[in-house]
């Protein structure tokens, strides 16, 4: 039989058990910090008909969208966790309660072409707030604040949350006459962070066909130091200007009390998003010492979610975290705490006699104390059990021998320090318990 080599296609992450355990704790710490928040969990399916997955593609999406025939179905597996929401609240609108708050964390595809830190197939992690006809400006002032407990909760400091407000942009662009060239604006001034003002200016003049002053004024307005003082010197000129600017206060006003530090926070004019589909506040959140990686974090507020499945008005917020690329990059830098419990256990339990019995009824009552608690049953040489034990980081082992049975209690090996002990079942509970509550309480990041 020919043998075939085994291999992971170009795109797809797989992870070795001690990552694995990393990267489930990242998950589940989002997880536990959306809950916090009152959000409640979602999970669509992974294939959804074309039809309904496409409805508003076209362009990249067609193009990068994994799509075939089962049958006389047109399927395709989902590229974002956004279109299956829009569909999923259209679909059970008279079921759901409003403001309706979800959280998903799952794998999206895209068939783009794979290269270092963009992937294939990666783990999305979204919260979305979706209102009734109407949604209060101040669900998205609440959103920084996740953003800002969730990376902080996974041991992150050095990041800044940036807001910007799209109405305003719009309105600022109008205001001018620059109406129908604000796309080509907006790329243009995305790049000021990588090529420079002058740069900008000579992209905005040369490419965009702008007069040098109307190139000085937009570069003057978005590298303002004073943002909140610049506002009020456009004001009363532009209506949608002016609602974009009052919101954009509004949010800005809130994030003392949502517990944001100063030094965590900002508003940036240049950031826009997708200049199609947010209509108001809009977020990007960047590692200060790693600007080249691009937002960890980003999203905003959009008024026409499910337009394409029905005609209620449903407008929402919300943020996404490509959870997979920002494993990949924190690893890549040297930001996984590898002093986390990675171990699938933290009991082993090494059964020294034939009879495994005492070993089984020992787990039992470990698992029952919330220890999480492996058996070795394997008939091999106590050098062997205790270095299984070892390879896999197990904190300690529980050994069961003749002369521990006897005395009704077992030697329990701290595999760090070496130290063993002859404890009783409850004792040995209450010291793995304490050390593990310890350990426990390692973030999965460490910069």
């Amino acid at each position: 039989m020919e043998r075939i080599k085994p291999r992971t296609l170009s795109g797809f992450m797989e992870l070795l058990p001690a990552r694995q355990m990393q990267f489930e704790r990242i998950l589940n710490t989002l997880k536990e910090t959306y809950a916090l928040y009152g959000f409640t969990p979602l999970d669509t399916p992974l294939i959804e008909s074309s039809e309904i997955l496409l409805a508003k593609g076209g362009g990249e999406t067609e193009k990068q969208i994994y799509r075939f025939q089962k049958g006389d179905s047109d399927l395709s597996l989902r590229f974002d966790l956004t279109v299956p929401l829009a569909k999923y609240v259209a679909m059970n609108y008279a079921n759901l309660s409003f403001p309706f708050k979800r959280y998903q964390i799952g794998k999206v595809y895209r068939g783009e072409r794979a290269q270092r830190g963009r992937f294939r197939e990666f783990y999305q992690a979204d919260i979305d707030i979706i209102g009734d006809g109407s949604l209060d400006i101040t669900n998205e002032a609440e959103i920084p604040s996740i953003i800002y407990r969730a990376f902080t909760s996974l041991g992150l400091q050095r990041f800044k949350i940036r807001i910007n407000n799209r109405k305003l942009l719009n309105g600022f662009f109008e205001l001018l006459g620059l109406k129908d060239a604000s796309a080509g604006i907006m790329r243009a001034i995305d790049k000021l962070d990588k090529i420079g003002a002058d740069k900008v200016r000579a992209i905005l003049v040369e490419d965009e066909g702008l007069s040098a002053e109307l190139a000085d004024e937009i570069l003057r307005f978005i590298t303002s130091e004073d943002k909140i003082g610049t506002l009020s010197q456009y004001t009363g000129k532009c209506a949608l200007f002016d609602e974009g600017a009052e919101e954009l206060r509004t949010v800005a006003s809130y994030m003392t009390e949502y517990g944001i530090p100063d030094d965590h926070f900002e508003i940036d004019f240049t950031i826009a998003r997708g200049l199609d589909y947010y209509t108001g506040t809009v977020y990007e959140t960047m590692m200060l010492d790693h600007p080249e990686i691009g937002s960890i974090c980003s999203g905003g507020r959009y008024d026409h979610l499910a337009e394409y499945y029905t005609e209620k008005a449903l407008p929402g917020v919300g943020i996404s975290i490509g959870v997979t690329r920002l494993f990949y990059v924190l690893g890549e830098q040297g930001y996984l705490n590898d002093a986390i419990v990675t171990a699938p256990a933290d009991v082993l339990i090494l059964p020294m006699m034939e009879d495994g019995k005492a070993a089984a009824s020992l787990a039992t009552y470990l698992r029952g104390c919330g220890i999480r608690t492996q058996v070795y049953s394997e008939k091999k040489k106590f050098k062997a059990k205790i270095g299984y034990a070892d390879r896999l980081g197990i904190p300690f082992a529980a050994i069961l021998g003749e002369d521990e049975l006897q005395a009704g209690k077992l030697s329990l090996k701290n595999m760090a320090t070496g130290e063993q002990q002859l404890v009783t079942r409850e004792e040995a509970a209450e010291i793995v318990r304490q050390a593990m509550a310890l350990k426990n309480n390692e973030k999965p990041i460490k910069e």
